[in-house]
């Protein structure tokens, strides 16, 4: 039997094809974002490499969005890198469940620890184990990245080509994100939070309105430590209370 007869994922070509499929349906919709970031990135009056080299070099859709009105402000370098931070701070987690273990050792880790996207975690997380093979991880991530810089090198050309700006456009991260929020809400019932964020969102514009996201981001984590903190207080009460004797019981 050959040694690529006996791999668990089966031949390395057929690991690479199955790494394509499952980059397919995450194409579908970071493509179009890509497309959206190099418009914006021509319609901020930025240069047009400005797409491919977020793209490449920071591979971070949400971030990227970002960054490109953060450029074209002239945002304070404290802020956006505090912001990137708090944006991307999620991804450390992803390292605890993403099977980075079954990645080759060297570049291949490498890439897939800088690769490692939502979709990109989505896609393999709860993947057979014995169907995610270091050929097929990679081959999917760089799939998604691709579909990534084309989606944003149409974007440029695209917004070339125009003979005015698209107004509006620069609304698809913020619409990216409410989608994402209702659907968090949806899921989760968690009303609390989302009225934290809004408090947190109106004290930073009326306190701070040339930093509002950067003190917005500060105060929201501020009162999530909080609320986790009291949290953890009152379910420790409560079990307190649940094992204490009641008065006047002899021990």
């Amino acid at each position: 039997m050959s040694r690529a007869a006996a791999e668990p994922g089966g031949s390395r070509r057929s690991q690479i094809a199955a790494g394509i499929g499952d980059s397919l349906g995450v194409g579908i919709g970071i493509a179009p974002l890509g497309f959206a970031l190099g418009v914006l990135v021509i319609q901020a009056g930025l240069p047009w490499w400005v797409a491919p080299a977020l793209s490449i070099g920071v591979f971070a859709g949400s971030v990227e969005l970002l960054l490109v009105s953060m450029l074209a402000t002239a945002a304070p370098l404290v802020t956006i890198a505090v912001t990137v931070f708090a944006v991307n701070f999620r991804h450390v987690f992803y390292a605890l469940s993403f099977p980075i273990d079954h990645v080759n050792r060297g570049p291949a880790r490498a890439y897939a620890i800088y690769a490692m996207i939502d979709e990109a975690y989505a896609t393999y997380v709860l993947r057979d184990d014995a169907g995610v093979t270091s050929a097929r991880i990679v081959t999917g991530q760089l799939a998604m990245q691709a579909y990534w810089v084309a989606g944003g090198m149409l974007g440029v050309a695209a917004a070339g080509l125009l003979p005015a700006p698209i107004e509006g456009f620069e609304f698809a991260l913020v619409a990216l994100f409410v989608v994402m929020t209702l659907d968090a809400v949806r899921g989760t019932r968690e009303i609390p939070t989302v009225l934290l964020a809004g408090l947190s969102v109106a004290a930073a514009l009326l306190t701070a309105p040339d930093y509002a996201l950067l003190v917005a981001l500060l105060l929201f984590t501020a009162l999530l430590t909080g609320r986790f903190l009291w949290q953890r207080i009152r379910e420790r009460d409560t079990a307190a209370a649940h094992t204490e004797p009641p008065e006047g019981h002899d021990a």
